[in-house]
C-alpha cells in the first residue's frame, strides 16, 4: 500500500500549525516595533523642530500640543540654571500616547 497513515498526515499537521503560529507571532510583534518607532521618530522630529522655532527659549507659554497637525502630541519645557552662570538648561518633554514620553536637552546662553 502506498500513501501516508492518518497519523503521520496528524503529525505533519501539527508541526506546520506550530509553524504559522510563530511565524503570524513574530509578524504581529515586529508590526508594533515597527509603529512605535514611527511615533517616536514623529516625536523627535517635532521636538527638534519646535526647538528650533525663533525665539523659543523666550515663550512664555510653557506647554502645548502640536495642532492642527498631531494634536494627539503635547510638549512641556522646564528650564533650569546650571553651575555656570551664563547657561541655562531647556528641557522639552514630548508625550504622546498613555505613558510614552521622551525629553530633549539644549543648552543656551542667558540673556
Amino acid at each position: 500500500m502506498k500513501g501516508f497513515t492518518l497519523l503521520e498526515i496528524m503529525v505533519a499537521l501539527a508541526i506546520m500549525a506550530g509553524v504559522i503560529l510563530t511565524v503570524i507571532t513574530s509578524f504581529n510583534y515586529h508590526l508594533s516595533v515597527v509603529g512605535r518607532d514611527r511615533e517616536e521618530t514623529a516625536a523627535v522630529l517635532l521636538a527638534r523642530a519646535k526647538l528650533e522655532e525663533p525665539g523659543f527659549t523666550d515663550l512664555q507659554k510653557k506647554d502645548g500640543t502640536f495642532a492642527p497637525d498631531h494634536p494627539e502630541i503635547a510638549w512641556h519645557v522646564e528650564t533650569e540654571g546650571t553651575e555656570m552662570p551664563t547657561l541655562q538648561k531647556l528641557i522639552l518633554t514630548v508625550t504622546w500616547g498613555e505613558k510614552q514620553s521622551l525629553s530633549l536637552v539644549q543648552y543656551y546662553a542667558k540673556k
